[in-house]
C-alpha cells in the first residue's frame, strides 16, 4: 500500500513534468490548440485511427472525445466519417491540413525534448533518459493484457492488416502473405499453435502467433506492434507467452524469419538468444532466418 510519503513525491513528481512539457498552455508548442488536441492528431497519425480506438488509446469518456474531434474537425484538420468497411465504426482521419500541421508538431516537439537536454551534462542527459524508460515502463506494465484470441477474429485481423501493411510500407519489395509460408488461422488454433493480441485500455496494440510441428521446431509468426505502442516491452512479452506455448507443446526450438527492413525485430530477437541461421524455409520475403533453443 502506497504510503502518505510516496504519494507526495508521485505528486511533486507530476507537477514537475506539467509544467516543463508545457501542459499547462492553451497554446501547447505555440499552435493555439491545448495539449490534448494536438496529442489526439497525433493518435490519429498518417494512417487514420477508429473513433472507438482513440477512446480506447486515451482512456476518454464519449462525450469529451465528442468535443476534441468536433473542434479538430472546425479547424479543418480533420475529417472523421464511416469506415468503408464497416458503416457502423467512425474513422478519423487528417486532411492535407492536418497532414501538414502533424509534421509541425513533430518539428516543435523535438525542439521541446532538445531544449530539456541541451542544460545538461552527457552523463545527466543519460540519467535523465534511463529515468524516462524506467518510469514509462512502470507506468504502462500494469495497463497491458495478452489475450488468447482466433486469428479469424476481428481484432486478430486488423493486427495482421497493419502488420502487413507495415512490412509494404517499409520495404520495397511487395509482401503478399498468400504467397509466402503459410500462417492461416487453424495453423494458430490450440493445440496446433496459438495467437495472442496484446491490447492497451481495451485497444488491440500488438499481435504474434506460433505454429507446432510435432518433433520440430515451433515457428513463431506474425509478430507486430503499434507503433504508438512501441518501447512499453510489449514484443518482449508477446514472445515470451509464444515461447512458453512452444515448450508446452514439447518443441525443445523456436524458429522464425523476418525481413531485413525490420531492424527491431532482429534487435529483439538477438536481445533474447535467437542465433541467426541458414534459411530452413523458402519464405521469399524473408532475409533472415533464426532459431533459439528453448530447453
Amino acid at each position: 500500500m502506497a504510503t502518505d510519503a510516496l504519494v507526495a513525491h508521485v505528486r511533486s513528481f507530476n507537477r514537475v513534468v506539467t509544467q516543463r512539457i508545457g501542459a499547462l498552455d492553451d497554446h501547447y508548442l505555440g499552435r493555439g490548440r491545448p495539449l490534448g488536441q494536438n496529442r489526439l492528431l497525433w493518435e490519429i497519425g498518417v494512417t487514420g485511427c477508429e473513433v472507438r480506438s482513440l477512446r480506447a488509446r486515451l482512456g476518454l469518456d464519449a462525450g469529451h472525445l465528442s468535443r476534441l474531434l468536433r473542434a479538430l474537425e472546425a479547424d479543418g484538420l480533420i475529417t472523421v466519417k464511416p469506415s468503408p468497411i464497416d458503416g457502423r465504426v467512425r474513422v478519423a482521419r487528417l486532411t492535407r491540413r492536418g497532414r501538414s500541421e502533424l509534421a509541425v508538431l513533430g518539428r516543435r516537439s523535438d525542439e521541446l525534448a532538445a531544449s530539456m537536454l541541451e542544460p545538461l551534462d552527457d552523463g545527466q542527459r543519460g540519467e535523465l533518459i534511463a529515468a524516462m524508460r524506467t518510469v514509462k515502463r512502470l507506468l504502462t506494465a500494469g495497463e497491458l493484457e495478452l489475450r488468447p484470441v482466433d486469428p479469424a477474429g476481428a481484432d486478430a485481423q486488423r493486427c495482421i492488416a497493419a502488420y502487413v501493411a507495415e512490412l509494404n510500407r517499409r520495404s520495397d519489395r511487395r509482401y503478399d502473405p498468400a504467397k509466402g509460408v503459410s500462417a492461416e488461422p487453424r495453423e494458430m488454433i490450440p493445440p496446433a499453435g496459438l495467437f495472442l493480441v496484446a491490447y492497451r485500455h481495451g485497444d488491440a496494440v500488438g499481435c504474434g502467433g506460433v505454429k507446432h510441428h510435432p518433433g520440430a521446431p515451433s515457428e513463431i509468426k506474425r509478430m507486430w506492434v503499434a507503433e504508438n505502442a512501441r518501447g512499453l516491452g510489449i514484443a518482449r512479452r508477446l514472445l515470451a507467452e509464444l515461447e512458453t506455448d512452444a515448450m508446452r507443446s514439447g518443441a525443445s526450438l523456436a524458429s522464425i524469419e523476418t525481413s531485413a527492413t525490420l531492424v527491431e525485430a532482429i534487435a529483439l530477437y538477438r536481445s533474447v538468444g535467437y542465433v541467426e541461421v541458414a534459411p530452413f524455409n523458402d519464405e521469399p520475403f524473408a532475409d533472415h532466418w533464426f532459431e533459439k533453443q528453448l530447453v
